[in-house]
């Protein structure tokens, strides 16, 4: 009785400060009606029925932003999505869906909201979508791609779209060639998603991404290593699977870079002058490879530099 008495006085107290038109609108509690915004929601459809769209888009939006817990948000968030789309605003109608699935878990459009993020997102990653800037037409740039992928995997965890997602965002960035970001991706994969039939392809993936890696040009022996360990990882975690007749020939061929590059440093430091170092490197090619081209070579170089 005493709260209810509270909120009388209350009410009664702002009653008394003058003309409300002057304060901003009310939010509604939780899914009750609310007169403005039913107001707003006849505009947008009125405007959307004049195919007006995009002031039935601003309407819409206003109405979400100014009132999000009345009963007609949700649904105004869904049309501003919906009309976005069907303009082509494919990051802007993203972006609604978003909202609606952040906010309004419990509406009827929920679900659609889900779809349509996802195929937007993957449509945008196959370049089959593209967003229109000072009028001209061109592919979403590839991190814009993945922010809407990484979307689609965070509303649909440990699911088959989230394994899917996942695999894509490696795939946008191994293509770029940043291959950090990539293996990131596809490691997510792994261990997000285990028993995905993504999960192996991720894996080996990860080692062919390293391989080519040092095929280009970065034969350090640290890339060597991460490829090879990732094809140990997927020959362990996933034994049976359909390429590990490959990834066992992979590894074959990644000890033969090693001996080729372990060489290849002997060779530059003979030619900078620096025997002991290139007697070095002969020398462990000899004991790596036991026999072979390279460890006839080097047994050759060790002869010549009398360190055999």
């Amino acid at each position: 009785m005493r709260s209810r008495l509270f909120l009388l006085a209350a009410a009664a107290l702002f009653a008394s400060c003058g003309d409300d038109s002057d304060l901003p609108p009310m939010v509604s509690g939780g899914g009750v009606n609310n007169s403005y915004a039913d107001a707003l929601y006849e505009k947008a459809q009125a405007y959307e029925q004049q195919g007006k769209r995009k002031k039935a888009i601003k309407q819409y939006d206003k109405l979400a932003d100014d009132v999000p817990l009345a009963n007609k948000a949700s649904e105004a968030r869904y049309r501003q999505a919906k009309l976005l789309e069907e303009e082509g605003e494919t990051l802007k109608a993203f972006d609604a869906y978003q909202e609606l699935i952040t906010r309004y878990q419990g509406s009827g459009h929920y679900q659609e909201a889900l779809d349509a993020q996802s195929r937007m997102a993957f449509a945008a990653a196959d370049g089959d979508i593209k967003n229109s800037f000072l009028g001209l037409k061109s592919k979403l740039a590839p991190d814009k791609i993945a922010g809407m992928l990484q979307k689609v995997a965070d509303n649909a965890p440990r699911s088959a779209l989230g394994a899917r997602a996942e695999y894509k965002m490696g795939d946008i960035y191994a293509e770029r060639k940043d291959i950090n970001k990539a293996v990131l991706a596809y490691r997510g994969v792994v261990e997000g998603y285990p028993d995905s039939p993504l999960a192996p392809e991720a894996q080996f993936r990860i080692g062919e991404i390293l391989m080519k890696q040092a095929q280009e040009g970065n034969q350090d022996q640290a890339n060597l290593n991460r490829a090879r360990e990732a094809f140990e990882d997927y020959l362990s975690q996933f034994p049976g699977h359909k390429r590990n007749a490959e990834a066992r020939n992979l590894i074959k061929s990644l000890g033969s870079r090693d001996i080729k590059n372990t060489y290849d440093i002997a060779q530059f430091y003979e030619k900078k002058g620096n025997i002991a170092s290139a007697k070095f490197y002969y020398q462990e090619v000899v004991r790596i490879s036991k026999s072979g081209e390279y460890y006839d070579k080097s047994k050759a170089r060790l002869d010549a530099l009398g360190g055999n």
